[in-house]
């Protein structure tokens, strides 16, 4: 009896639960599903011709008979309007979704199949951060659900396809890993347009002398190197930089991909040098008693017994320095900057850091406008913030034989589907479509495309010149005001590494001069006690650099010459070859500035626009991400883009599979 009892149960719980053996549409996944999560659905037809009416998808109790007695409607669509039927759908999951229930297709009239029971995950105390708690309140993106909450439910129900024409403007850092990421998720029809004849975009070294990379004759003319950790001076505690990070990951999966597609373009990293007491220290023309420039380590001593004019003390100028200090909170911000930048954001918006540059706080505080300028920067503070966290850094790592490695080891991945030279004109959408345009001139004549999506992946500084379609009228500001900055650098081809024989001897560093247009110049790091001629990146000017770019390359370069000559002495005279590579970023055609720079209060303004798809343009590159002038950055905005245009397309799957892989300490999706 017991025995027939239990086999009546089991028959019972079966048929509430198994699958029909006859389906007209048949789900095949997911079988678990997160509440209050974004999913796809997935399914198959026995005879999708036979399918004339509208079709419902519901979820509830498994045995139901009609659509009306689900626990809710997932989402429905005109079998009529679809001449392919659909096979997946986009499935925003309920926070009081019950377990154990099933999917369900149907019309009016009739049921058309259902799913076997689900399993139900619900979140804990203990799950992962999404971004949308930790990252600033303006843009939510990368939580899915709040994302696709935000649009149209009924549009984007139905996911789209993934052979749509993806147009990627831009063959700079973002654009290449945009295009690596839709190859991993099998979106394969994009193509990079490229106006340059070159790939990497404001990541450039020089190889002097036409030189090959395993010389070592070359100079970083973009980027130059990445910071991996910092010591806390107070605790001896390391202290890992995280974002950055992204970088290394990048190198290993092109490593990976090319150890079969071309070994050639493998990515290694080797030390970076950035700090050395050895280097120069040449200020207010102060010199050693043998005439020689001073050392950092000599600089101190030589500028304490020096005769300067005094500056008289300002006790309402020193007040404000404490007062400054106090408002950024910089130490108590390093770590968790370095731990999570997202989150360091998000409090830094809360706590008014992007509302002012240095002066404009403390010209609010009462002090005069020669007081603040004299001793503060006009930049917001939040790049205060992770700047400072980077520069501390204690260890720093580079790319062996230049950074244009990797942006060069993309070549085998985007060759076949990569058009250089091509400077585009117009961008535009045209609304009976939904297709996105890209106009450009070829031998004096208008060419165009049509493609499905664009993504953007060119500085503003360049796009604000071309024709637009509608955008927001906060967008079209950011396109046409964000702030940029404008660096010039000049590398010197010597004979010989001849710093390398001073005594003591420079390995690798930066050093320091307030000789007018110079900035700071750095040794090379690599190929140290290496024999032949070694390049010496002469200048790095972020102060002048507009101005010095205003200027003929041969009275630049002549500068600069006279300036390494007058803190080396003569054998920098006697030892340089007349080779030279110089690179102003501001009147570069392909970029027309160095890295973003907001102005105060731009980069709160601008950010949640970047967070939207306008009129099927998305935008990325490093001035669209939450800091600036870092490959990370230009990484970072790819990530958030390529998610952002699978969401807009609800392809739901293919978004929690980047997720996973390039952000998932910190984002969910």
């Amino acid at each position: 009896m017991k025995t027939a009892i239990l086999f009546s149960l089991l028959s019972l719980l079966a048929s509430s639960s198994a699958v029909p053996t006859s389906q007209a549409l048949t789900f095949v996944g997911p079988g678990s599903v997160q509440s209050n999560g974004a999913h796809n659905i997935h399914v198959s037809y026995s005879d999708p011709d036979a399918l004339s009416e509208t079709v419902i998808l519901v979820y509830g109790d498994c045995d139901i008979k009609h659509h009306s007695a689900s626990h809710h409607e997932v989402g429905r669509f005109d079998a009529r309007d679809h001449v392919e039927k659909p096979t997946r759908f986009v499935w925003l999951t309920p926070s009081d979704l019950p377990a154990g229930q099933c999917l369900h297709a149907f019309t009016e009239t009739t049921h058309l199949g259902r799913s076997i029971s689900l399993e139900v995950r619900h979140a804990t105390p203990r799950k992962r951060n999404t971004l949308a708690s930790i990252n600033d309140p303006y843009g939510a993106w990368f939580d899915g659900v709040t994302y696709l909450k935000s649009q149209n439910q009924t549009a984007a129900f139905i996911a789209g396809k993934k052979d749509q024409k993806i147009a990627i403007l831009g063959g700079g850092m973002s654009g290449l890993m945009s295009a690596l990421l839709l190859d991993q998720v099998g979106i394969h029809n994009w193509e990079i347009s490229e106006s340059s004849n070159r790939i990497g975009g404001r990541l450039r070294t020089a190889y002097l002398n036409g030189t090959a990379p395993d010389a070592y004759q070359y100079q970083e003319m973009g980027p130059m190197r990445f910071p991996v950790s910092l010591t806390d001076p107070k605790t001896n505690e390391t202290i890992e930089i995280n974002d950055h990070k992204l970088v290394f990951q990048l190198a290993d999966v092109l490593n990976g991909l090319n150890k079969q597609l071309d070994p050639s373009w493998q990515v290694n990293f080797i030390p970076w040098i950035q700090s050395n007491s050895a280097t120069f220290q040449y200020q207010n023309g102060l010199r050693n008693p043998d005439g020689t420039a001073p050392r950092r380590s000599q600089y101190p001593a030589l500028l304490a017994n020096a005769s300067l004019p005094a500056v008289a003390a300002n006790p309402r100028l020193a007040a404000a320095r404490v007062e400054l200090t106090k408002f950024i909170g910089y130490e108590n911000k390093a770590k968790a900057a370095a731990t999570n930048l997202f989150k360091a954001h998000k409090q830094a918006i809360a706590d008014g850091l992007l509302d002012f540059s240095e002066v404009s706080y403390l010209k609010a505080q009462g002090l005069g406008w020669n007081e603040t300028s004299a001793a503060f920067s006009s930049g917001y503070l939040w790049s205060s913030i992770y700047d400072g966290v980077y520069f501390a850094a204690t260890k720093w790592l580079t790319i062996d034989k230049g950074l244009n490695r990797i942006a060069e080891a993309f070549h085998p991945i985007v060759d076949n589907r990569l058009t250089l030279g091509r400077r585009i004109e117009r961008i535009s959408y045209n609304e009976t479509t939904k297709k996105t345009g890209v106009t450009w001139y070829k031998d004096g004549k208008l060419e165009s495309k049509s493609y499905d999506k664009t993504l953007v992946a060119v500085p503003f500084s360049v796009a604000r010149l071309w024709r637009k379609p509608a955008l927001s009228p906060i967008m079209s500001e950011a396109v046409s005001s964000l702030g940029y900055a404008s660096a010039c650098k000049v590398a010197l081809l010597y004979k010989t590494r001849f710093w390398e024989k001073l005594s003591p001897p420079i390995y690798g560093g930066c050093g320091a001069t307030d000789l007018p247009g110079v900035g700071s110049f750095c040794y090379p790091a690599y190929n140290l006690n290496g024999t032949g001629p070694g390049a010496l990146l002469a200048s790095y000017d972020t102060g002048t650099g507009p101005f010095q770019a205003a200027r003929s390359e041969a009275d630049h370069v002549r500068s600069i010459v006279e300036a390494m000559e007058e803190i080396h002495g003569p054998i920098a005279k006697e030892q340089y070859t007349g080779i030279y590579d110089r690179q102003c970023w501001g009147i570069d055609q392909n970029a027309a500035g160095s890295w973003a720079s907001p102005y105060p209060g731009q980069h709160q303004r601008y950010m949640p626009q970047y967070h939207m798809t306008h009129s099927g343009h998305v935008f990325i590159g490093e001035h669209t991400s939450i800091n600036h002038a870092w490959i990370f950055s230009a990484l970072e905005s790819s990530v958030r883009g390529v998610v952002q245009l699978l969401l807009d397309d609800g392809l739901v799957d293919e978004a929690q599979q980047i997720v996973n892989k390039w952000m998932a300490r910190w984002i969910s999706v």
